[in-house]
């Protein structure tokens, strides 16, 4: 029993005096409903200050005032609700999300060999099989499908009866009655030896809810799974300084006030300031910007940064759970609860579709016992026509079938649509945020200084010799290494650059006063650079910026001409983002911008009414990338940040982005005209059923009819053969399983 796990109060973190927050992994919550009906229950308890729980991650952070030993009684209200539940260090919980998608599989496989062999049953049966032969077909088809539908259906049965216990009620309401319902009446027909039995729709019914539901679930767990790897820093041990000595020490021993020395090359585990040295660090974890930043004694430092180039010692000011990186993971999820709680096209029909068709039915099977005087045989069966002809397949393909129509023909353009939702949220946007660095420019710095290709050479020879991402730049100028001159005696000078000789000549590479330019005449040339000298030759400059990605002027004048207003949110340096401002179009610009800048102005935009679209690369943009109302990232970019977007756009322009746009607007105009469809398809054949013009077998050919049509009006999207191929090929479901990153590799 839960009541007997000690770990929930030892788990237990206390903020402040007699107030105590606790962290629970809720592994079988899949919807919003789960989230609501979890929610107003802990918010309920008396002292209980917050309980927010988040759908991507599944974590519930509760927060009340009182005794460390109410976090047990806490988590058993939670799995008196019906849900499993494990402290947050327990890997029980990632065996439970498992144990999930393990048993979705198997009902998938259950459910499509029983719909095989019942179909081929019940084409002999269509066809004018004899009394005997159609006996005969009708048992084997329910020894097949009745083990099927209780082991497949019980995702959906499960949740009905948790809505149910809720006193609620879900699209799994009416899904599982009309599933148990058909399969009970087919098999009474069975035994009595009648005409008709509906096996066949059952399972079929089935197979295909439980496809969705698995796609579902594996986007879901790789969410999960980038946003718990930013924490996993690859550094298993550290270098500490007590009293002069060093020893090499876990990082999960080391605490606050200790001084740890660096190495160059070293991932920075922890947070703190430098005492000692001096180094350059890539921050782009914090700035998203590629070129590294001199840090000297007495600066900051942050968990996830890189030390490039010497030695620093830090003294530790922040560890585990209460770094930077920390908090821009709690930032994220923080930011992810407000979008997993956006009510899709689908659930808000559900809330009146789903009692309404009950309301039918019963007024139905009530109505017929009163007219045939009792003949609950003649009611029951009109009460089930009408549960599957109002069955809400059509309904539920109505966003499904475009979306899988509008995925199709955006993969065919290089663009991975990773949520559903994203689709809807997209065409509602009416403004656009995007990142400098990797997003409007390409990343990577190129050389714009006009120089030869012998001129280079030398340089080269000693810019390859460093990881700084401007002497990689200048190599890659060159050619790479190959034909380039050897140096011996290389020094890497922290903060300064190059040192080395060639030829008994000696040599320099990096910061102007480095190679004995002064200040002023530096500042007088425009651009990041770097300066090369030779012995006593005068020095030379390179000069590099960063590259606009293609497509960009074109992708932001297109939103011009929609109507969407389009910002710039940059951590890079003012000059520098306000020249790339200029160069594509943009008059809202912002620079020297961290993650939570970020976060704050979308929050403060979203508060003012406006729907934001958020596209940006870096970790530093994830909880942006989270908060918005929808999001794309490149496939380029950092794991985490493809893990929140909704979509993910390959290649090296920027067009994709108001492709995605233009698609997703054209697929909510197919949505609505699906439910219209959809309602239209009710209003006529419901009052068919109801007055027992249409047996069950008939209101299952009508179900599956209004299916296809709102499929074949979702196709209207305008794909081409190619993307049908894409759509439903077996690459194309591989894909949509593993994620974004195997899709890029593949392009």
């Amino acid at each position: 029993m839960i009541m007997n796990n000690p770990d929930f109060a030892a788990q237990a973190k206390e903020t402040v005096p007699g107030a105590f927050e606790l962290e629970l992994i809720v592994p079988s919550v899949h919807c919003a409903g789960c989230i609501g009906k979890i929610e107003r229950n802990m918010q309920a308890v008396e002292g209980v200050s917050k309980a927010r729980l988040n759908l991507g991650s599944k974590r519930l952070l509760i927060e009340w005032h009182g005794d460390r030993r109410r976090a047990v009684e806490l988590a058993e209200r939670v799995s008196i609700l019906g849900y499993d539940v494990y402290p947050v260090a327990d890997q029980s919980a990632d065996s439970a999300g498992q144990s999930d998608g393990k048993e979705l599989l198997r009902a998938i496989a259950v459910a499509g060999f029983a719909m095989g062999n019942i179909m081929l049953l019940s084409v002999s049966v269509w066809s004018g099989a004899e009394q005997t032969t159609r006996n005969l077909f009708h048992w084997i088809s329910a020894l097949i499908a009745l083990p099927a539908v209780l082991y497949a259906g019980r995702p959906f049965f499960r949740s009905a009866l948790r809505a149910l216990l809720a006193k609620s009620l879900n699209m799994d309401v009416p899904i599982s009655l009309a599933v148990l319902l058909a399969t009970a009446m087919s098999l009474f027909e069975t035994l009595k030896g009648g005409e008709y039995a509906y096996f066949d729709a059952s399972v079929t019914l089935l197979l295909f809810l439980l496809i969705g539901r698995y796609l579902d679930f594996r986007m879901r767990a790789r969410a999960r799974s980038v946003a718990g790897n930013l924490l996993n820093i690859d550094v298993k041990s550290v270098t500490v300084l007590t009293n002069g000595e060093e020893k090499c020490m876990p990082i999960g021993d080391v605490l606050p006030g200790m001084d740890v020395r660096l190495a160059a090359g070293d991932q920075v585990p922890f947070d703190g300031i430098i005492v000692t040295g001096s180094s350059s660090f890539d921050r782009a974890l914090l700035t998203g910007e590629n070129l590294p930043e001199k840090l000297e004694m007495g600066d900051e430092i942050h968990a996830g940064t890189i030390n490039l180039s010497g030695p620093v010692t830090m003294r530790v000011a922040a560890v585990g759970g209460d770094t930077v990186l920390a908090e821009i993971v709690r930032l994220m999820e923080d930011a992810e609860q407000g979008r997993a709680k956006y009510v899709r096209i689908a659930d808000r029909a559900a809330r009146i579709y789903a009692p309404l068709v009950h309301l039918v039915a019963l007024l139905t099977f009530a109505g017929w016992m009163v007219y045939t005087g009792g003949d609950w045989h003649a009611a029951l069966l009109a009460a089930i026509a009408v549960l599957i002809i109002t069955c809400p397949c059509a309904l539920g393909l109505a966003v499904p079938a475009v979306h899988v129509a509008a995925c199709g023909r955006l993969l065919n353009r290089g663009i991975l649509v990773r949520d559903g939702a994203g689709l809807e949220k997209l065409a509602d946007i009416d403004t656009v945020i995007f990142d400098k660095t990797g997003t409007l420019t390409t990343g990577m710095p190129g050389l714009i200084s006009d120089h030869s290709q012998e001129a280079l050479k030398l340089p080269a020879g000693l810019a390859c010799n460093s990881r700084h991402p401007l002497s990689q730049a200048l190599c890659r100028a060159a050619g790479g290494k190959a034909d380039l001159p050897d140096f011996t005696e290389i020094v890497d000078q922290p903060g300064l650059g190059l040192e080395g000789r060639v030829a008994g000549v000696p040599a320099r590479l990096g910061s102007a006063a480095w190679c004995g330019i002064p200040d002023e005449d530096d500042a007088a040339i425009s651009g990041t650079g770097l300066w090369f000298r030779h012995g006593d030759n005068a020095p030379v400059h390179f000069a590099f910026e960063d590259q606009i990605r293609p497509g960009a002027l074109e992708t932001i004048s297109g939103f011009r001409k929609a109507g969407i207003a389009s910002l710039l949110l940059s951590g890079d340096r003012p000059l520098a983002v306000e020249k790339l401002a200029n160069a594509v179009g943009i008059e809202d610009w912002h620079a020297r911008c961290l993650p939570r800048d970020k976060l704050d102005r979308i929050e403060a935009m979203q508060k003012a009414g406006h729907r934001v679209l958020m596209v940006g690369d870096g970790i530093n943009d994830a909880p942006a990338l989270a908060a918005a109302h929808a999001s794309m990232s490149p496939g380029s970019a950092a794991d985490v940040s493809r893990g929140v977007a909704n979509f993910i756009f390959l290649g090296s322009r920027l067009d994709p982005i108001l492709e995605a746009f233009e698609v997703a607007r054209r697929a909510a105009l197919l949505v609505k005209q699906n439910f219209a469809l959809a309602i239209i398809y009710n209003f006529v054949a419901v009052p068919i059923a109801v007055l027992g013009f249409a047996t069950p077998l008939v209101a299952a050919i009508a179900m599956s009819s209004s299916s296809i049509l709102v499929t074949l009006n979702a196709l209207r999207i305008g794909i081409g053969g190619q993307s049908i191929r894409s759509m439903f090929g077996r690459k194309f479901f591989a894909n949509a399983v593993r994620g974004g990153p195997s899709i890029a590799r593949e392009a």
